[in-house]
């Protein structure tokens, strides 16, 4: 008899909906994948779905007990980012990612911003989970954090989440490609090339200008 202590997967995720929800194991994974696709995240589609759980103990055990201590900080990101004098916002599924991603590259410093669009007071999202690749959840950034999205560039390794932030005004670059895609301004295929391919950051140049980022947006692609 399996026990189960013992998780049958390495996703955590799979683990979660088969103990804690009892779903049908047959089902899962393909579940997870309609879900994602439809709501942006499995979590987000559960709820939708009328799952009922705590997100915080959902956090804890598909996201809080992965091996984060396998990971690395990345010295280079790190003073890249530091040397950024703009304010700089972290926009995460939850905040255990949130929180260890600022703990490894800012441990001795202030770290950005953490936007919880969920927990907002105030607030109230239409779904009853709030996350990208919404138009809505980019319009609740910009409200909770207060940014005019003219003067804010968003940074994302999805393409739907490129498509999503250009649509609610922001400029973009999507990272780990060599190509602009849809709804890009820019591309880069590392973030540490960032200073090279957005140069304006540290110049001061006025962001809102839109006829000086599409004039340079297909040339901005920038290979590691």
């Amino acid at each position: 008899m399996e026990s189960l202590e013992r998780p049958k997967y390495k996703c955590l995720l799979f683990d979660y909906m088969r103990h804690h929800l009892h779903i049908e194991e047959s089902h899962i994974a393909d579940m997870c994948l309609d879900l994602y696709k439809e709501y942006g995240t499995t979590m987000a589609g559960l709820k939708a779905l009328g799952y009922e759980f705590d997100n915080d103990e959902f956090h804890a055990t598909v996201h809080g007990t992965l091996p984060y201590h396998n990971l690395r900080p990345d010295p280079v990101l790190r003073t890249l980012l530091l040397s950024i004098p703009q304010r700089k916002i972290t926009l995460n599924p939850c905040n255990v990612l949130s929180e260890f991603q600022n703990s490894m590259l800012f441990p001795d410093e202030t770290s950005p911003n953490l936007v919880d669009l969920n927990e907002s007071d105030g607030f109230r999202p239409i779904s009853p989970i709030l996350c990208k690749p919404s138009i809505e959840a980019m319009e609740a950034v910009i409200r909770i954090a207060n940014v005019d999205p003219k003067k804010t560039i968003f940074f994302d390794d999805s393409t739907r989440n490129i498509a999503s932030g250009k649509a609610a005004g922001f400029h973009t670059v999507i990272v780990g490609r060599p190509t602009l895609v849809p709804g890009a301004d820019h591309a880069l295929e590392s973030i540490h090339n960032m200073k090279e391919a957005l140069p304006e950051i540290w110049d001061g140049q006025d962001w809102s200008e839109s006829d000086v980022l599409s004039s340079t947006a297909v040339e901005t692609a920038v290979v590691a």
